[in-house]
């Protein structure tokens, strides 16, 4: 049934205001809200979307919240919904990262080390909780161990690339998962097989065509800087924290933001509500890859926010269509069994460089690390709080220790 877009607009705002605790938590206020609450959709069709997003490459919250707002008021509906959700975390990092260049003092605060350790506990718990999931027996934990060497062997994009691929190819080869098919309804949406195809060669164009072009030198930074996000956007098999190393290979490596500087911000991030990509507005505020080293600022901020969520809304939209068929296809859920695996792999070796080498050293930060691990994984903490804690613990160790 449609409905205003104004409707799904406020709807989506106020979860982005309020929707702590990542993306599982975020698929759950989804289905209290438009399920339960306001049956904007039946449990038949939400479960179907869902798993269509965890299928895609991208921020699964996101895109599934996309497809709600398709679903209820059509192309605006999903601008909405999109803009709603992800604005109150994106401000608020854009935010923080001005008031760290304004007012930080300097990354060796002892605030800023709290942030930067506090990462370690949520890509840790990241990890435990997706292994659990995605890596139930020998053969896929195999995979996870085996992805998480190559890409520490060959650091940067190729080798994420290259770890995912392997993990795909594996799945097909044994066979892995559930071969029952998944029962779910059809998704009925106002995109025809045309305008999906459409939006399905737009994105492979960018992303095949962007690095070629910046490559030759045309377009500049600003283009550099599209192409690099783009591309965290569209290759990244499970969301949230799993963007951490293709994004830490885009932005580090070619010196445009500090490995300080990236870590405090992805701890920051755990504090905001709404989907961590809006991660990327902090790293386009702070990159300074551009004439004279000066910090990107908004334009930049908007431009990477904007980049790394362009492939879900073309992706979104062109698979909608399509997705009945292709969920039914044995070979489809072997393959995406065995991404999942290679992607718990992908973040394990995130877990230990950039996150664990750039944030702990010494026996304080350790602890402080554990015992972030030990609220969130045990104690079951709100993320946001433990942040806080955490942020204010380092800086009392700083106190301590000058």
């Amino acid at each position: 049934m449609r409905g205003p877009v104004s409707e799904v607009f406020l709807a989506f705002l106020k979860l982005g205001l309020t929707s702590f605790g990542g993306p599982v938590a975020h698929l759950g206020y989804f289905r209290e809200e438009f399920v339960a609450r306001r049956k904007w959709l039946d449990e038949a069709a939400y479960a179907d979307l869902v798993a269509l997003c965890q299928f895609l490459p991208g921020p699964a919250s996101s895109q599934t919240g996309m497809g709600i707002g398709l679903m209820r008021a059509g192309w605006p509906g999903m601008v909405a919904a999109f803009l709603a959700f992800t604005a109150p975390s994106a401000v608020a990092l854009m935010l923080f990262a001005y008031g760290l260049e304004a007012w930080g003092g300097g990354l060796d605060a002892g605030w800023l080390t709290g942030l930067k350790t506090v990462a370690v506990a949520v890509v840790a718990q990241a990890v435990w909780g997706m292994a659990k999931t995605l890596c139930p027996d020998a053969p896929r934990a195999s995979v996870a161990v085996a992805a998480a060497i190559l890409v520490l062997v060959w650091p940067g994009f190729e080798g994420q690339i290259a770890a995912i691929l392997a993990g795909a190819v594996a799945g097909l080869v044994l066979a892995f998962g559930n071969d029952a098919k998944d029962g779910g309804a059809a998704i009925v949406v106002p995109v025809g097989r045309v305008v999906a195809i459409a939006a399905l060669v737009l994105f492979l164009a960018l992303l095949f065509g962007l690095p070629v072009v910046t490559e030759a030198g045309i377009g500049g930074h600003g283009l550099a800087l599209f192409d690099a996000f783009y591309r965290a956007g569209a290759l990244v098999f499970g969301g949230g924290h799993v963007v951490l190393p293709l994004l830490e290979s885009q932005v580090v490596e070619p010196g445009w933001v500090d490995r300080e500087s990236f870590l405090a911000g992805y701890g920051a991030a755990q504090a905001v509500p709404g989907p961590l990509f809006t991660f990327a507005a902090y790293l386009g505020m702070v990159e300074q890859g551009g004439a004279g080293g000066a910090p990107g600022g908004w334009t930049s901020a908007l431009l990477c926010l904007g980049a790394i969520f362009l492939p879900s809304f073309l992706l979104v939209p062109a698979a909608l269509p399509f997705w009945s068929a292709l969920r039914g296809r044995k070979g489809a859920r072997h393959a995406l069994a065995g991404v999942n695996a290679a992607v718990v792999g992908l973040l394990l070796a995130a877990l230990y460089d950039p996150v664990f080498t750039g944030a702990v050293h010494g026996p304080a930060d350790a602890a402080l690390a554990l015992a972030a691990f030990l609220l969130l994984a045990v104690w079951r903490w709100p993320p946001w709080l433990v942040v806080l804690l955490s942020a204010g613990a380092g800086a009392g160790l700083a106190a301590l220790t000058t």
